[in-house]
């Protein structure tokens, strides 16, 4: 691979429109969807300059959702989540350079270090590169333990399952749960570990948590909820077992790590783009305005990125696919010297676990008001919303009752409080 220095590099100063904008070249740091979608996007406006993408996988770029469902069941063959061919990439003349990866970024000489040792110079660079899974500080170098973050980390444990009888899963949030669904699908032995009391407690709140820790328990996982992790026993350096808190070691021949994920920055530190920090808003992600730019010719996407929402007067940092959409079509803008697009839609997620298919979108959580309006919960057929504390609704929940999720969803949009919705609903369904 030859990616000689761009002459004009250092010529290039934060205002990206002067010049020949549709010409420049942009490096794109990130396969998966993020990057994708950002090649995408700067196609679609019209760019013509050379668009390279590194990403650090073998793999050709693919969907991640898929990964806990139906790859890890088996249902799905890779190929089916791949996001783009090689004919597609060739045919928009974007260059993908895989099993690669970017060691650092020069901000101000405009070029990246490849851990080769190659400088790749950029015009314009999108962060695209995602999040990793976190770990815990013990037991990751045993045969039998795992995280889930990437297609191979799906297949390995795929192939795990083959032969082991009883699967620990260590964190009860989304990921955790989707395993845990699939292993007992595939007739395996499950025990769901996680500190909280009910699964994915943090983000759909104790009503929601409650119907899914008893769907678990109708379905034979052995739920261990309000116990920690403090070590996982092994025999000649495979997984036998995951000893809680209290003392108790549950069977274990294959784990599961499901304990979160933060942001792909370690290789930025040593530059002058900005960070948050962990615990503040924006989740340790790359700091940026309300159009994406981190600084002069760098933009951050996707999971890497923390947006500057005006609306909530704070940054926002979200692991959603349609939120790296959005900001892949607002960015391409900006770098093209276009008016950059606000991102307009809601954080929206999936679940699927059995026959349940949860759904959301906007802002759930724990800590906000909490409303059944459509549905019941014990039939897991519902609509729920969450309000602040203005009683603005901040997000929705659902399952099964699609049609009407789509006009909440709405209301969030809109702006609406909760008992104006209900209002703007009963004259809809009562004129006079």
């Amino acid at each position: 691979m030859s990616c000689p220095r761009n002459p004009r590099s250092q010529e290039v100063t934060g205002d990206v429109s002067a010049g020949n904008a549709s010409t420049k070249k942009v490096v794109i740091v990130g396969a998966g969807p993020a990057g994708i979608a950002a090649a995408d996007a700067l196609r679609a406006e019209g760019h013509a300059g050379e668009i390279l993408i590194f990403g650090e996988e073998r793999h050709a770029p693919y969907d991640r959702p898929p990964l806990s469902k139906q790859i890890l069941a088996g249902t799905w063959l890779p190929e089916k989540a791949q996001l783009r061919s090689d004919d597609q990439l060739a045919a928009a003349e974007v260059s993908l350079h895989l099993s690669v990866k970017v060691a650092s970024v020069d901000v101000e000489a405009h070029q990246v270090t490849l851990e080769s040792g190659e400088q790749v110079a950029y015009d314009a660079l999108i962060l695209a590169s995602g999040v990793t899974a976190r770990e815990l500080p013990f037991g990751h170098h045993l045969e039998g333990v795992h995280v889930m973050r990437t297609l191979d980390d799906a297949l390995s444990l795929q192939i795990n399952l083959e032969t082991s009888q009883h699967l620990a899963v260590i964190g009860a949030g989304f990921l955790g749960a989707e395993v845990a669904a699939v292993a007992r699908s595939l007739g395996k032995e499950v025990t769901m570990i996680d500190p909280l009391e009910l699964p994915m407690q943090n983000v759909v709140g104790d009503e929601v948590g409650s119907m899914i820790a008893d769907l678990h328990r109708h379905h034979g996982v052995n739920l261990e909820l309000g116990h920690g992790v403090s070590s996982i026993e092994d025999s000649s350096g495979r997984a036998t077992g995951v000893t809680l808190d209290d003392g108790r070691t549950v069977p274990a021949d294959a784990a599961l790590v499901a304990v979160g994920a933060r942001p792909a920055v370690d290789w930025l530190r040593s530059s002058s783009v900005p960070l948050t920090a962990p615990n503040d808003p924006g989740a340790g992600g790359v700091r940026c305005d309300s159009s994406g730019r981190a600084t002069d010719d760098v933009w951050a996407i996707g999971d890497v990125a923390a947006w500057w929402d005006p609306t909530q007067e704070r940054y926002v940092r979200v692991e959603h696919r349609m939120t790296a959409n959005e900001h892949a079509r607002s960015c391409a803008r900006d770098i093209l010297g276009l008016t950059p697009t606000a991102p307009k839609s809601l954080p929206y997620f999936w679940s699927d676990q059995y026959d349940l298919k949860l759904r959301s979108f906007g802002f759930p959580s724990r800590q906000a008001g909490f409303h059944v309006i459509e549905g019941d919960l014990e039939d897991r057929r519902f609509v729920a919303t969450y309000t602040d504390e203005s009683d603005r609704i901040v997000g929705i929940i659902g399952a099964g009752m699609f049609k009407a999720m789509n006009w909440w969803r709405q209301q969030i949009l809109d702006g609406q409080t909760l008992s104006d919705a209900l209002s703007i609903k009963h004259s809809a369904e009562n004129p006079a």
